[in-house]
């Protein structure tokens, strides 16, 4: 029940702001920032969810910061780290292949790298307001991921480029 506030207060966003917005500059763009709209409220869900329902209680326990040594689950062998880094990488191979398609003619490396980057670090620092761990590992991670999701856009690039040329028309 708590995740259908938050999930209702994401349709709303997207109806009243984002679909009106996008709907004018062609489907093409409508698609493409629809998908990577649905991708980001996945990211919430699995990441910060619930968010609205928790809001009057973040300040209710101490704030851990964020576990700056990387990779110490791998070296102490603790825990289910290989699923842990293979989900964290995971999770953000669609963002490095959606973010270039959200810009007319492509999106650069860079400017990829750069976004999945501040993504994955706002969600790293408010993850312990939710009572959630936070670590440098899922930084690192989540950064190799948008990477290899840049790849699959330049591997894809001709195909996803026709669709959105037969979109346009």
């Amino acid at each position: 029940m708590k995740y259908l506030v938050d999930i209702g207060a994401l349709g709303i966003l997207y109806v009243l702001v984002f679909f009106p917005r996008w709907k004018n500059r062609g489907r093409d763009r409508l698609l493409v920032n629809t998908l990577m709209y649905l991708y980001l409220a996945l990211v919430l869900f699995f990441t910060l969810m619930p968010v609205i329902t928790k809001l009057p209680f973040i300040l209710n326990h101490r704030y851990q910061p964020m576990n700056m040594i990387p990779f110490v689950d791998v070296l102490k062998g603790r825990g289910d780290f290989l699923r842990q880094v293979a989900l964290n990488v995971g999770m953000t191979v669609p963002f490095g292949f959606l973010c270039p398609l959200t810009r007319r003619g492509g999106g650069k490396f860079g400017r990829t790298v750069l976004f999945c980057f501040l993504m994955s670090l706002g969600i790293e620092l408010v993850q312990p307001f939710f009572n959630r761990s936070s670590d440098i590992t899922d930084l690192i991670t989540n950064m190799v991921g948008g990477v290899l999701g840049y790849g699959l856009y330049v591997v894809f690039r001709p195909v996803t480029g026709w669709i959105i040329g037969r979109l346009r028309a």
